[in-house]
């Protein structure tokens, strides 16, 4: 007979299965191991090894979890599990190839995310409902991937710099469409599938996830001509063109444009320079809110009738806080009575005091040539260029000038952009004014293409009935196209 000795075996659980007595180094990483083609033991051993390195590992699937690790599962598979698991948004997780905790493991450390420890394809859902069209989709000031759109948006800008339209159109494409996205993309498989967006800004988003900045944007911040076309075109009136010459003389700074004698400057660039102090710094929501009153109560004043809107960013609801100058759309109940009335408006403002600048431009509107079929930044209305004084006093409670900190003088000159239109093409001048500009660009683009129609800020003709479509409102613009209605503030393209 054999007599085996007898153990008495007491285990004590404090609770949760996932607590352990290591220490847990790395806060701001929470893994969970899927067992399904790892099976129970492996699982069991990799946690273990997981938490004797200061990991925090989960048993269980929960909100808290921020990279989820599988070992040989079909993707398609996974991400179907991981959408009716429950927790919140999918989206934001780090789905990784068992490569990563392996390469983890190795450095004592989580290593950072590269391209081959990422599952192949991400939920088939976060493509689907992503339109190409900025029209189509709703995009608020909300945005969860500024890392990336900043980056894209100034590679575009060089890209305009360099007159290369394809670049710079597809770096804007890429960067409205992540705008648009409801969570911040954390890997490269939550955007496959997503539209416009090509592989210079696939490589551009690589680069952010990896090492946590763009060497591309980097090398285009560090480059002499960039910086100085940047700083030339923040001055009012001056253009690519000019500011190309301008650096190809030899020129670096504002001081040395002043100084140089064979520089002729025109109205509107003198004008520029002389209150670029207070022109180059955002204008507020308050600062354009008291704007409206004055111009509001100007035109009232010449016209009881008159009708004022304020359009651009600052427009009511569209949700920006700041902006680079105001925009006002001017129209009569009656046609023809708009005819003289912005002329009146600007001499109200030159007897007020106000007025520090102008430029007045005529209607130039030939209904036989519109619209156009190109992407136009400037209509053919009645128009001004305005930079008016606003004072402190004219300022409501809740917000004061925008100013250096220390100034005393109690007023600031802020760009101001006044157009006149006939009631009949109020509509479509307020859709084209309020933006974004993406937002515009794709619904003239989306006209053209997918129903054949002409849009611009002048009206809308559709090219099979070969006849204008009237409009009294946005609202009917949108039925036209037979696309729902989009508020302004979810046009921030």
């Amino acid at each position: 007979n054999f007599f085996w000795p007898r153990f008495i075996i007491i285990i004590i659980f404090s609770g949760d299965r996932s607590a352990s007595i290591e220490e847990v180094k790395f806060n701001e990483v929470t893994v969970y191991l899927v067992e399904r083609k790892m099976g129970s033991s492996r699982r069991s051993f990799l946690t273990s090894l997981a938490r004797s390195k200061g990991f925090r590992v989960e048993y269980a699937l929960s909100d808290e979890v921020t990279h989820v690790v599988a070992e040989d599962n079909q993707a398609g598979a996974l991400w179907a599990w991981l959408r009716g698991s429950g927790l919140r948004d999918v989206s934001r997780l780090q789905v990784l190839d068992i490569s990563w905790f392996t390469d983890s493991m190795r450095e004592g450390r989580p290593v950072t995310v590269e391209t081959r420890h990422l599952t192949e394809c991400s939920p088939p859902t976060a493509a689907a409902s992503v339109s190409q069209y900025a029209c189509l989709r709703r995009t608020t000031t909300e945005n969860h991937n500024k890392i990336f759109t900043d980056v894209l948006e100034e590679l575009a800008e060089n890209s305009e710099f360099n007159e290369s339209k394809g670049p710079c159109l597809a770096f804007r494409r890429a960067a409205s469409v992540l705008k648009s996205l409801p969570s911040a993309v954390h890997c490269l498989g939550a955007i496959q599938g997503l539209p416009c967006l090509g592989e210079h800004t696939k490589a551009v988003m690589e680069e952010i996830l990896i090492f946590g900045r763009s060497f591309k944007v980097e090398e285009v911040q560090s480059d002499e001509r960039y910086q100085a076309l940047k700083l030339f075109t923040s001055v009012f009136g001056v253009g690519p063109k000019t500011a190309e010459k301008w650096y190809r003389r030899g020129l670096r700074s504002l001081k040395e444009i002043l100084a140089e004698p064979n520089i002729q400057l025109n109205r509107m660039q003198r004008a520029g320079f002389l209150y670029y102090r207070d022109i180059s710094k955002a204008v507020s929501k308050a600062e354009a809110k008291a704007l409206r009153s004055i111009i509001e109560e100007t035109a009232h004043w010449i016209a009881p009738d008159s009708i004022l809107a304020l359009t651009g960013g600052f427009r009511s609801h569209r949700g920006k806080e700041y902006g680079h100058d105001v925009d006002f759309l001017l129209t009569m109940p009656e046609m023809g009575k708009e005819e003289g009335l912005l002329l009146r408006v600007i001499d109200r403002l030159r007897d007020q005091g106000i007025l520090l600048y102008c430029e007045h431009q005529g209607s130039t509107v030939d209904m036989s040539k519109l619209p156009s079929r190109r992407f136009e930044a400037m209509d053919h209305f009645e128009k001004c260029f305005l930079i008016l004084r606003l004072e402190e006093g004219q300022m409501e409670r809740d917000g004061g000038l925008q100013k250096d900190p220390g100034e005393s003088r109690g007023w600031r000159a802020v760009r101001v952009d006044l157009v006149a239109t006939p009631v009949d093409r109020y509509a479509f001048a307020l859709l084209g004014w309020t933006g974004s500009r993406q937002f515009e660009r794709d619904l003239r683009r989306f006209a053209r293409k997918e129903r054949g129609m002409c849009l611009d800020n002048h009206a809308l003709y559709d090219k099979t009935k070969k006849l204008f479509l009237p409009a009294t409102s946005e609202e009917d613009i949108f039925a036209h196209l037979g696309l729902e209605y989009v508020e302004p503030w979810q046009r921030n393209a």
